[in-house]
């Protein structure tokens, strides 16, 4: 009986498992084409009744129009002028906006911002964070090495590899994974280690900056 309990409880959490990640994608895709609707609805309407077109053609007119004018911003945002304008627009709304930081870094993280490109572009490593003589290591990004041959290591948390620690570690402490992608690397983090075999290689020592 115990038996057919189990299968019938792994069944059904790897159905939920299939399907869950479907139905939040569908409804954040709804809930931003709602959203998107909400803000054009007016400019649509104005289209509509100026131009004398279709409502359908007047939401994908708006909607283009509001692509053009998010692509015209990120031009000027890419010259002097733009960039020094855009800092201090940005820097105001800090100061007036106490929320308006932390929605800033929430868009850039889901953007890929630079934070996510000094990730993206990391190398995997193997980081023993409490010295080099310790058994246990942990999951790590390298996203700066320094003259003194030190590194900074970014460790992500499971599952949501987006937060995390930064740790400032001797070589020694280090072991690069040159074989292993940083996809692969946050893979195993998301699933809390399964599939970490190619985090631990059979013999570090072929690998550089392992420890000696």
């Amino acid at each position: 009986m115990s038996r057919v309990r189990s299968f019938l409880i792994l069944t059904l959490l790897g159905g939920l498992a299939v399907v869950l990640p479907m139905t939040i994608f569908v409804f954040l895709v709804q809930w931003l084409v709602g959203v998107v609707g909400t803000i054009i609805a007016p400019l649509s309407r104005w289209l509509a009744h100026y131009i004398t077109i279709g409502e359908h053609s007047a939401d994908v007119l708006s909607f283009a129009l509001v692509l053009g004018v998010c692509f015209a911003i990120g031009l000027l945002v890419k010259t002097s002028v733009g960039g020094w304008l855009h800092s201090k627009i940005d820097g105001l709304f800090s100061r007036l906006a106490p929320g308006y930081s932390t929605i800033r870094e929430m868009v850039t993280q889901v953007m890929g911002g630079e934070g996510n490109a000094s990730l993206l572009n990391g190398k995997v490593c193997r980081a023993y964070i409490m010295g080099a003589q310790s058994p246990v290591s942990v999951t790590g990004i390298v996203t700066a090495e320094h003259s003194s041959g030190d590194y900074t290591v970014y460790v992500p948390t499971a599952p949501i590899p987006t937060s995390g620690f930064v740790y400032h570690l001797p070589a020694d402490c280090v072991v690069l994974l040159p074989e292993v992608s940083v996809e692969t690397a946050m893979r195993t983090v998301i699933a809390c280690g399964s599939g970490s075999q190619v985090m631990l290689p059979s013999n570090d020592e072929t690998l550089s900056g392992g420890r000696e």
